[in-house]
């Protein structure tokens, strides 16, 4: 039972293996760097950082637009495959043409709320 790990345990003594020495070889060949303040200071576009305001405040509307993004994209990866299948499942009744035209119709309401509430409005 224990020879068919043998190639297992050989394929991660090489990846451990070549893990390690990639890193002391990097270690051991890598030329030391002079520190320079001009060269340490945080660059960003040409701004000096002390100039720049740290942080900067995105409006919730943002993350709102964004997570519907998310929520309809994931949309098109279940539609994508049905569509692919569909004429080979359509054979076998309408209930998986029934599924998705639910499934369409609770993210068409999601929609409609979303856009009556306001949440894709830029303004």
């Amino acid at each position: 039972m224990i020879q068919d790990y043998i190639g297992v345990g050989l394929l991660l003594l090489a990846a451990v293996g070549f893990c390690g020495g990639t890193l002391l070889v990097s270690a051991l060949t890598a030329q030391k760097a002079r520190t320079n303040p001009a060269k340490d200071e945080a660059y960003e576009c040409g701004m000096p950082a002390a100039m720049a305001e740290p942080h900067v405040r995105f409006s919730v509307k943002f993350y709102l637009v964004a997570a519907l993004f998310i929520l309809f994209d994931i949309e098109v990866v279940f539609l994508y495959p049905w569509a692919v299948v569909f004429r080979d499942m359509i054979r076998e009744g309408w209930t998986i043409f029934a599924a998705m035209i639910s499934f369409l119709g609770i993210l068409g309401a999601a929609l409609a709320y979303a856009w009556r509430k306001g949440a894709l409005d830029w303004r």
